[in-house]
This record gives structure tokens, C-alpha cells and sequence, in this order.
């Protein structure tokens, strides 16, 4: 048997309002989110939406991490698009090579049984 260990998250983001500092910029939110800088730009990975109960909304698998949590959050194609209004917090986990992606975010899917994942389910 095969014992697979899920890896931290790198980065965690929850939905914030920002507090205000004096001459600080304002920073647009997206769907309530103000930290999208720190997730990684050009590093491949996965990506855990969480709501506020903690229970695992949808998981997924990007190259490149910052633009696919963007995507989700404002493309009309995402699988979380009717369900964005549920999305608390999003963890990424930085994982470079395309096979592990692939077979964490199956054993994630599964394992934690995202809830609005479609494909790679084998539970029912």
C-alpha cells in the first residue's frame, strides 16, 4: 500500500478588510480577498478553497499559482464560480513537478472529499 503525507500549505489567505494606514494605497479586493500577493506568481501547485467551517470546498492543481486562484475567483468557466460567496480561505500548496500535482490533488479530492470537485471523485 501506497502512504501518502498531504504537505503543508505554504501560503494561507482568508477574506480581510483592509485597515487603512496612512498613505497606504488601497488594495481592490477580489471576492474579499486582499492578500492574492503573496501566493507565488510563477510557481506551480495546489490550491485548497476552504469555507468557513474549514471543510474543503474544491481542490485544484495549477502551473502557475497566483493567476488560477485569480481565475477562480472572477472567470465565468471556474467550477466555483456559484459557489464563490461560500470561499473563506485558500491555502496553497507549492509542488513543482506536474506528477505529484496530479497525484496530490486526487488523493486530496478524495481523501477530504472536496466538496464541489466533479472530477477524480471515487467516493460517493
Amino acid at each position: 500500500m501506497i502512504s501518502i503525507t498531504i504537505p503543508k500549505p505554504d501560503v494561507t489567505i482568508q477574506q480581510r478588510k483592509q485597515e487603512m494606514k496612512a498613505e497606504e494605497a488601497p488594495i481592490k479586493p477580489i471576492n474579499g480577498f486582499i492578500d492574492l500577493h503573496e501566493i507565488p506568481r510563477d510557481k506551480g501547485g495546489l490550491i485548497l478553497f476552504y469555507n468557513k467551517s474549514d471543510e474543503l470546498l474544491f481542490a485544484g492543481k495549477a502551473r502557475k499559482l497566483r493567476q488560477r486562484v485569480k481565475k477562480h475567483l472572477e472567470d465565468n468557466v471556474s467550477p466555483v464560480k456559484n459557489h464563490r460567496d461560500e470561499i473563506n480561505k485558500i491555502s496553497v500548496i507549492v509542488i513543482e513537478d506536474p506528477m505529484e500535482r496530479e497525484i496530490y490533488e486526487t488523493y486530496i479530492i478524495n481523501t477530504l472529499r472536496a466538496k464541489y470537485n466533479v472530477d477524480k471523485v471515487f467516493f460517493e
